[in-house]
């Protein structure tokens, strides 16, 4: 055991089997995969960019020293808070900072964020591996093949995985059959009509045709009919040629309508993005949704970065939700809630004003709890009840 000052370690014997194969590297599979469905599909783009934006939106507030994660030398709660809320580093917006890390979250399952003592800087994912430890956790992380950093350089943040407690996977992975089904028919949409193919069309001669006369008749019709540019020249079919259909498939049918609707709400569904969000229209369900959304995909992919900053500064820190219209109660209902509490005397008329984001009453009258005086004589003092004292007229 080694004996430092602010942890006692013990080394897990298990460790160096889990790191055998001595590296975590990004996925096998071509890095381009995600990526390539992000840019080429509307629905994943679109889905997509809800997740970012939206969590992106959400800040960090932060508590005191976190028992068991102590804040590293010399890294003030305020200067924790300005690179969590304000500035990450001078080349950045805060808004760029966040959405570049979780898209890497979304698209890769991993965010590798790069602390220099002053700043944090975004690693892109798809080019660090995890190099693993036989005795502790990590042994470095490597980006890009040339530059190594210590583990305490770098915050990691990864999504749930199966297979491995080193590396996230992507939320499009359950989903990549879908996807590339959804391309393929868009694929045959395009050459169909590129190709100018007429579907299930053949011509039946009563003869047997030279291998020769076969291929001119072809440019012949190449030529006169052209669907892709418009072409409606007229064919003379003679020598006993007719025209004959093997297939009933019309255009309606090459438009997948259907299966396309399908396939974008399994992608949705996979994402944590309800699928009443991306439709037009009115709908009753859209305020439950939107917030189930909230709580359900956005939220918890916020707690899991703001579980990592914990442990690396050290401070207790959880997600700000008083700006997200979709998680608070309706003005009414809140209003409700709040002036029952004050006039029940729970809460102070300012703790009610800062849980509705508002200041507190300037004068200092709303600092005391409000009492109940709806019992006359005894809402201040219950030993004293009945009639009111020096009122002693019979009636």
């Amino acid at each position: 055991m080694k004996l430092r000052s602010w942890l006692v370690e013990k080394l897990n014997p298990a460790q160096r089997w889990i790191a055998q194969d001595r590296s975590e590297n990004p996925s096998l599979e071509p890095e381009r995969t995600y990526i390539y469905y992000y840019e080429a599909i509307e629905i994943v783009n679109r889905a997509v960019n809800m997740l970012v934006d939206d969590a992106a939106e959400i800040n960090y507030a932060l508590g005191t020293e976190k028992v068991g994660f102590p804040a590293r030398p010399g890294v003030k709660r305020k200067t924790v808070d300005t690179l969590l809320n304000y500035q990450p580093n001078p080349y950045q917006d805060l808004s760029s900072f966040r959405r570049n890390l979780i898209m890497d979250f979304v698209l890769d399952g991993n965010i590798f964020i790069y602390y220099d003592g002053a700043h944090l800087y975004h690693l892109p994912a798809s080019k660090m591996v995890i190099h693993a430890s036989e005795t502790t956790y990590v042994e470095k992380y490597e980006f890009n093949g040339s530059i190594d950093y210590e583990p305490n350089e770098i915050i990691h943040v990864k999504d749930n995985n199966s297979q491995s407690i080193y590396r996230g996977t992507s939320r499009l992975r359950p989903a990549q059959r879908t996807m590339k089904l959804m391309k393929s028919m868009r694929d045959f949409q395009d050459n169909f009509f590129k190709n100018g193919a007429v579907p299930g069309l053949v011509i039946e001669s009563p003869d047997t045709l030279s291998p020769r006369l076969k291929e001119r008749m072809k440019e012949d019709w190449k030529q006169q009919y052209r669907p892709q540019s418009g072409g409606r020249n007229p064919m003379i079919l003679d020598g006993g040629m007719k025209i004959a259909s093997i297939s009933d498939v019309s255009f309606r049918d090459l438009d997948f309508e259907s299966s396309i609707d399908s396939n974008e709400k399994v992608i949705l569904k996979a994402l944590g993005v309800p699928p009443v969000l991306v439709d037009s229209g009115n709908n009753a369900n859209l305020r439950p949704n939107h917030r189930l959304y909230y709580l359900e995909t956005i939220l918890p992919i916020i707690q899991k970065i703001g579980s990592a900053y914990q442990a690396y500064f050290g401070f207790e820190t959880y997600e700000d939700v008083t700006g997200i219209p979709a998680l608070q109660p309706e003005l009414r209902d809140e209003a409700a809630y709040y002036s029952t509490l004050v006039n029940g005397g729970i809460i102070s008329p300012d703790e009610a004003r800062e849980g509705m984001g508002r200041e507190p009453i300037p004068d200092g009258s709303g600092v005391a709890v409000r009492v109940p005086a709806n019992i006359a004589g005894s809402a201040a003092n219950p030993s004293v009840g009945g009639r009111p004292a020096g009122d002693n007229t019979d009636e």
